[in-house]
């Protein structure tokens, strides 16, 4: 009766694992996708042909990405129900369009400010409603103190921030949260507009392979010029651009997460290059933190197959 016990125990927390991670897809924080096949061969020996299981890199796209939704790092529709929030201050003028129907593969919804500050009051009730905020930066500093302390406490919740800024001076905001919420701010103007390859040597030009937001990404555009980063004991590497710059990291934390960004021109120029669409959905899917929030954050499974691959 006691292994009985014991083996059900078991079962069910192994079910209990697997579904808790249903959301992602099977090949999450796997940047070289593979899949078995099977492969006809003949045999030396009898002469015979002879059938056997070989695993083989998947397709990939124009840009030797894997090709198809399923090898982005969360399923088709797995956040339906949650909302990204975002600021976006760039005076340059663009669409942030793609950027959205990207999101919406995933289920998120988007709601937007535009080249000006909402009140404290209407931040705070558009990030009541939200699973994350993304911050895009531009060349004049549209926050106050106010704001601040409203993005912090959101930031403190556990609820993920996206800071985007891009080359000198387009990262006055940027630098004003950065600064606050995690003492690191981005400097510099860089000349990029070129695709990096799966990173082979650390610090140097390339995609950090085996991370969650780099999954089924071997190559990606950096964006045109773009801001650096530091190195700092608290930032995890994403993206280095070609002058060997960090152009892209994470901070996790006490159960928060952070994204700093120096190349927001990747939202909106030359968004069919390499790995933009897949990063940015990959990117929502990190930020939500469902390894914090679990449940909450995971669409209703009733309308949704959160087991398919």
């Amino acid at each position: 009766m006691k292994t009985k016990t014991i083996l059900c125990s078991l079962f069910i927390s192994i079910l209990t694992t697997t579904s808790s991670f249903a959301q992602y897809n099977a090949n999450a924080s796997k940047n070289i996708v593979t899949e078995e096949v099977q492969e006809v061969y003949l045999d030396e020996v009898t002469g015979n042909r002879k059938t056997r299981t070989v695993e083989k890199e998947v397709a990939s796209d124009t840009y030797g990405n894997a090709k198809g939704n399923q090898y982005d790092l969360a399923i088709d529709g797995a956040f339906e129900g949650q909302t990204i929030a975002v600021l976006d201050f760039c005076e340059d003028g663009y669409s942030f369009g793609t950027a959205k129907d990207a999101l919406a593969e995933k289920g998120f919804s988007v709601y937007r400010w535009s080249k000006a500050a909402p009140s404290p009051d209407d931040l705070q009730k558009g990030l009541d409603k939200s699973c994350q905020l993304w911050i895009i930066s531009g060349r004049n500093k549209y926050l106050n103190e106010k704001h601040l302390a409203i993005i912090k406490d959101f930031f403190e919740s556990g609820r993920g921030v996206y800071i985007w800024g891009d080359n000198q001076p387009y990262y006055a905001d940027a630098n004003f949260i950065s600064k606050a919420l995690i003492g690191i701010e981005m400097t510099g103007n860089t000349m990029g507009d070129k695709t990096v390859n799966l990173q082979m040597e650390e610090k140097k030009a390339g995609v950090t392979p085996n991370h969650l937001i780099t999954t089924g990404l071997q190559n990606i555009y950096e964006g045109i010029t773009i801001a650096t980063l530091p190195d700092h004991k608290d930032l995890t590497p994403i993206i280095y651009g070609s002058a060997d710059n960090l152009v892209t990291a994470v901070y996790e934390k006490d159960g928060k997460r952070l994204i700093l960004d120096g190349g927001f021109t990747r939202l909106f120029i030359k968004w069919d290059t390499a790995g933009t669409g897949r990063y940015v959905k990959n990117a929502a899917a990190w930020l939500v933190n469902f390894e914090r929030f679990g449940d909450d954050v995971v669409a209703n499974k009733g309308n949704i197959n959160l087991n398919k691959k």
